[in-house]
């Protein structure tokens, strides 16, 4: 008997790391859009050269995306709001409002060293 993919990925479970089930885990539609979009220019590259590693650097930056929109999907969505904001502003010439923190800092609050 073999593992069959779930239909849904239920709140609190990471998704698989392949193309179905990340697309499947993302929740906000510009996600979606951009999978979608990025997987056609990847698999443009992988036919031309012939070099799977881009296809892999793909599931793998995706993967983490998906798990970001798995464990937060309201994050998610906040993050595009907040950046059709600040394009907004762009937009109009007004200044971008600077949170307090720097990226180095958000960063190392989810745990992320650089």
């Amino acid at each position: 008997m073999s593992a069959q993919p779930q239909e849904s990925t239920p709140e609190g479970h990471l998704p698989e790391k392949n193309l179905r089930a990340i697309r499947r885990a993302l929740v906000v539609p510009q996600d979606r859009d951009g999978f979608d979009a990025g997987l056609d220019v990847v698999l443009a590259e992988v036919r031309a050269s012939l070099d799977l590693g881009r296809l892999s650097e793909f599931i793998h930056a995706w993967w983490l995306i998906a798990c970001d929109s798995v464990k937060d999907p309201q994050g998610r969505r906040d993050l595009y709001e907040r950046a059709a904001r600040v394009q907004e502003l762009a937009d109009v010439g007004e200044p971008i409002p600077r949170g307090d923190k720097t990226w180095r800092e958000l960063l190392a609050e989810r745990g992320v060293e650089r």
